[in-house]
């Protein structure tokens, strides 16, 4: 009955969904173009609010767990598990005061009205994952634009979406080159639990009533460990948050 409800509010979503990316990515190239990126992540942060709220529409509802606020005259280097797309925008909507950027495939930099604006002028790295050259240089140059900013790194070191909700194996070397050109950054992951469930249909319908928790685990400093026991303990920290489907 659940499944059923879902396809004519899915529609719905879809319309009002579409409205928001136009509307919004409108309001950050005015932003851009007239006060710089400053302004331009304000109607960014505006945008991710208002995904959350077209998929309340859905009976869809986020919460932030164990969440402390964080220092904002520091870097900070957000990692967190990967279940789908809607991941982003409570992430970053719940840190915005940090100003969130992404480690994103360089394919996202055009194509989604309002998102792909906010990652080509907002800050974020865009990499090839097949030119693993660009990848370093890009990821590098972002780091080093986080120190200067003060802003906050996020990464998804699984690479891939867990399409089911079972955490993925850690790809290692864009968190190992993060943390190496982020020395002063504090940590902080993040369990992304049950995102997963709104494209278990492949994103029609999305289900109705889904529950999104993410739950912030203790910060840690970028030198509190050795560098492979560090991404050890990360992965380990945010996959013993996750629970696993049955």
């Amino acid at each position: 009955m659940k499944k059923l409800v879902a396809y004519p509010l899915t529609v719905i979503y879809y319309i009002v969904f579409l409205l928001c990316l136009l509307l919004f990515h409108a309001l950050q190239v005015i932003a851009y173009t007239l006060w710089g990126q400053k302004a331009q992540g304000r109607f960014a942060n505006l945008l991710s609010l208002s995904i959350m709220r077209c998929l309340n529409l859905l009976g869809t509802r986020f919460r932030l767990i164990n969440f402390q606020p964080l220092p904002t005259d520091r870097p900070i280097l957000l990692v967190a598990n990967h279940q789908s797309t809607y991941d982003i925008p409570p992430l970053h909507w719940f840190f915005r005061k940090n100003s969130p950027r992404y480690v994103s495939k360089i394919e996202l930099q055009k194509g989604v009205p309002g998102i792909s604006y906010n990652l080509r002028k907002g800050g974020s790295a865009l990499i090839d994952r097949r030119n693993a050259k660009q990848a370093l240089a890009a990821i590098t140059k972002f780091a080093k634009q986080i120190t200067q900013d003060n802003a906050c790194a996020v990464l998804f070191p699984e690479g891939t979406r867990s399409r089911n909700g079972h955490p993925r194996r850690f790809q290692r070397k864009g968190l190992r080159t993060l943390i190496t050109h982020l020395p002063n950054a504090l940590i902080v992951p993040v369990s992304i639990n049950n995102s997963w469930q709104l494209s278990k249909y492949n994103y029609f319908p999305i289900p109705w009533g889904t529950q999104v928790n993410l739950t912030v685990h203790p910060t840690i400093a970028i030198d509190a460990l050795p560098t492979e026991e560090l991404i050890d303990h990360l992965e380990a920290t945010i996959h013993g948050g996750v629970i696993s489907p049955t």
